[in-house]
């Protein structure tokens, strides 16, 4: 039986033709992602803005009734509760974001506090209120900046890391790379004002190492293919290195969709920022590896002489000296 291939081995699309064009639409979506963001601002959520945090035991219940407390706490009028269940399964913590005015007026906060304490005991009775806690803004906005701050560092490392295994014009490559498929994601969240939280910071993390594995399988091909044929034109190398690794990379990313397409359909509402962060990061982070960290290589002026060492005149006079055969030009 014939395996089936996505990927004919004989592929030659010219990936490299497009490369100015595809550079000019990317420095342009990053450009309004950023705008947004400076505009629009993020929906931060109850780990970035504080909150309270209301913690409950369904005492006659094996587990939480989910879809029922989230109902009866959403429709008070004070957003989307974040319910996450910790402990046994009849536990549950309760997250709200702090009312409008809070920050100068407390009863606020207590006032939303008792309206959701009271709904969830009147209709859900062997509900037990186990304690009530606060999420300053202050601390939240500690989390904010370690968040964005984690971000920085992992794609800083990661870049040094390519530069000490490739050359440095690999760890710019692959630096721009990832600030294309953060900055596109991020936008993506300030222009549906989807709740921004700390796991969507892991999602970014996420998908920069999903970016990063993808882009080292290219430059790893680009490098060896530099080594073999050293009298390539780089573009018309690149394109080969893109081809061949191709298949790799058209399998990987469909069998993640697969899983990720389900998740956004079928998964429950907590997850699908966290789920719609890694989807987008999927198709931004194949694309990039392909038209960003890919072509910026010829800007960087990267040849066969970034791996096998220009031969020096008195290294030409020692090889002949030891009876070696000369190179061909």
């Amino acid at each position: 039986m014939k395996l089936l291939k996505l990927v004919p081995d004989n592929t030659n699309i010219k990936f490299l033709r497009l490369r100015i064009p595809f550079y000019v639409i990317s420095l342009l979506l990053m450009a309004a992602s950023i705008g947004l963001v400076v505009t629009k601002g993020l929906n931060l959520g109850v780990d970035f803005v504080g909150g309270q945090m209301i913690r409950a035991t369904f005492t006659q219940s094996q587990s939480v009734p989910v879809g029922e407390l989230r109902e009866s706490v959403g429709k008070l009028g004070y957003g989307e509760p974040i319910l996450q269940q910790f402990g046994k399964p009849n536990e549950v913590s309760i997250r709200m974001k702090l009312p409008e005015g809070s920050e100068k007026n407390v009863a606020l906060a207590n006032e939303m506090t008792g309206k959701i304490t009271a709904a969830i005991r009147a209709e859900h009775p062997d509900a037990r209120i186990d304690g009530v806690d606060s999420v300053s803004g202050k601390v939240s906005g500690e989390l904010f900046r370690t968040g964005m701050l984690a971000l920085g560092l992992a794609m800083a490392a990661i870049s040094l890391y390519i530069w000490i295994r490739f050359e440095w014009q690999f760890g710019v490559g692959a630096l721009f790379a990832l600030v294309h498929d953060v900055t596109l994601t991020i936008g993506l969240f300030a222009l549906t004002q989807m709740e921004f939280d700390l796991n969507i910071v892991a999602a970014i993390l996420t998908l920069i190492g999903y970016s990063l594995n993808d882009t080292i399988v290219v430059y790893d091909r680009i490098r060896e293919n530099l080594k073999k044929y050293r009298r390539m034109p780089v573009p018309e190398l690149l394109d080969l290195s893109v081809n061949e690794t191709l298949s790799r990379t058209v399998v990987t990313s469909l069998s993640l969709l697969i899983t990720l397409l389900a998740l956004l359909i079928l998964g429950p509402n907590v997850i699908f920022g966290f789920t719609a962060a890694i989807t987008l990061g999927i198709f931004v982070g194949t694309y990039s590896s392909i038209y960003m960290a890919a072509p910026i290589l010829i800007w960087l002026k990267v040849s066969s002489a970034s791996f096998v060492p220009v031969e020096t005149a008195l290294d030409r006079q020692e090889r002949l000296a030891r009876g070696e055969k000369p190179e061909p030009a």
